[in-house]
């Protein structure tokens, strides 16, 4: 299909999305990211963040965690520890997380204890933000 790419996010438990999209929006180390197709091939590492996806004209929202992307001309890659389209985060779930995981960072914790609840809160304040931006129509 011309004028798109292909998108695959993976993670250690699935292929998370696999489509051909117009544009995507992902959150780098230095910021924001807009590819498009015909990209100038790239490595690069992803923060925990909102990628946004155009598809037919519309735009879409995953939350998705660390990882690593890989970006050709026809293809961008994936791989991250969480990714979930906006539709599929429970946001009580969520909530319930990160009040957990605040309650936890209140207690004494080992370096790699804190490292572990940080991360949690981070996934769970993440999927926040994408399932209220497409609840509010943002």
């Amino acid at each position: 299909m011309a004028g798109t790419l292909k998108l695959e996010i993976v993670t250690p438990e699935a292929t998370v999305y696999s489509e051909d999209v117009e544009m995507v929006t992902l959150p780098g180390v230095s910021g924001e990211m807009g590819i498009y197709p015909m990209h100038v091939p790239l490595m690069t590492q992803i923060i925990p963040g909102e990628i946004a996806v155009r598809k037919d004209s519309r735009d879409y929202f995953l939350a998705v965690g660390g990882g690593f992307v890989e970006i050709t001309g026809e293809r961008i890659s994936i791989l991250t520890d969480m990714a979930l389209q906006a539709e599929n985060i429970d946001e009580l779930k969520a909530e319930e997380a990160r009040k957990r995981a605040e309650a936890r960072l209140q207690e004494k914790l080992t370096d790699e204890e804190i490292a572990s609840v940080n991360a949690s809160l981070i996934h769970s304040l993440t999927q926040l933000k994408v399932k209220r931006r497409t609840r509010s129509g943002s």
